[in-house]
């Protein structure tokens, strides 16, 4: 296990999103004598709902503020004598992607370049520089493009090769992160994870929107046949290993984070719908018919798969909840939070659903 460093004021961007959040419970929680500043612009996906256990902690601190706006971000790190940056915010949605490029070249390329401008700026006014600093960029694996059914695993050392708007903003976004480490000397990590699952997520995601829909007895779209492979973690294990790599990582260095844990999307809707099923009290089998094959997604990576080799072997991390009781804790929250779910999926997301799902 490497040494342990501190800081003093951490900003999380997108924090009330659902990586985002869990990560600052997690350290707001966990280290009662680190600041915490929550930056978010509280756009379709982000709820201060999903901190409302934290929103009254003495370390904890909301700025709703843009991340594209440079000068507000400096100003804030300037002001709240910010040491590190853990960049969770972003646009993430593949499908949204196709349909919006350019929001996901603003939101996840340049405002990367606005928060890297910002720290460079407020570090280099600093007597102590760049000493304790960090700036952690939280990737993605569908920068690495898409696996053969045979193919090993991506891992740090994989080329990057994105397939979609939205891979190709964040495989953009981490070559300026690295750019700014190889030209500047900024202290930077990135990690690349991948899919996530769990409370707090979206149900524009496969998971949420699948337990959503059996809820309500609506159609759940599978792309294809479903054949397309995934390879999944809890976000709290996620939330963990963020948590190590920043207070471990060797500034540079880059971590592969996943679950070895790969299925198929048609495997895992049927395991939700019998899950689901059997804690609404219906009959087993009962919403499997809401399953309706869908035209294939344009660009539809084959297969996804991580090879958590390092960070298991340098940072001595592993996830902790398997998939079994990951999956049944994930479907009790949503059954659970029927309120947290018609509040988000009213209004902007039922329009949404509609034309992508419908053909309206």
């Amino acid at each position: 296990m490497k040494s342990k460093r501190s800081y003093a004021t951490v900003m999380v961007t997108g924090g009330a999103g659902f990586i985002g959040s869990h990560v600052v419970k997690r350290l707001v929680k966990r280290y009662p004598s680190m600041r915490v500043i929550n930056v978010d612009l509280l756009t379709y996906a982000g709820n201060l709902a999903n901190l409302a256990s934290i929103e009254d902690a003495p370390n904890y601190r909301f700025v709703h503020a843009d991340i594209t706006d440079t000068a507000a971000m400096r100003s804030l790190m300037e002001e709240e004598g910010v040491d590190a940056v853990v960049h969770l915010a972003a646009e993430s949605h593949v499908d949204r992607s196709i349909l919006d490029p350019d929001c996901f070249a603003r939101t996840n390329v340049m405002g990367t370049l606005s928060l890297l401008n910002a720290a460079l700026a407020t570090w280099n006014k600093r007597p102590e520089g760049f000493e304790g600093k960090m700036f952690y960029q939280i990737s993605t694996d569908e920068v690495f493009g898409a696996l053969g059914a045979g193919d090993a695993p991506f891992c740090e050392s994989t080329p990057y090769n994105p397939h979609s708007p939205y891979s190709a903003s964040k495989a953009s976004a981490d070559h300026f992160v690295r750019a700014y480490h190889d030209t500047y000397g900024l202290p930077v990590v990135i990690s690349n994870c991948s899919n996530n699952y769990g409370p707090n997520q979206f149900p524009e995601k496969l998971i949420p929107l699948v337990i959503n829909n059996v809820r309500h007895g609506r159609t759940i779209p599978v792309y294809g046949q479903g054949l397309n492979v995934r390879d999944w973690l809890y976000v709290g294990d996620h939330a963990a290993a963020i948590d190590l790599i920043l207070h471990t990582a060797e500034p540079g260095s880059t971590y592969c984070i996943g679950g070895d844990n790969e299925w198929r999307n048609i495997d895992i809707v049927k395991e939700l719908v019998r899950i689901a099923d059997q804690k609404l009290g219906r009959k087993a089998g009962a919403s499997e018919g809401l399953i309706t094959y869908v035209a294939d997604r344009k660009g539809h990576d084959l297969r996804y798969a991580i090879d958590a080799t390092r960070i298991r072997t340098e940072l001595g991390w592993r996830p902790e909840v398997d998939f079994t009781t990951g999956l049944a804790l994930t479907v009790e929250w949503y059954l659970a939070n029927d309120k947290w779910l018609d509040d988000i999926t009213s209004g902007e997301y039922v329009r949404y659903y509609e034309r992508m799902y419908s053909g309206r």
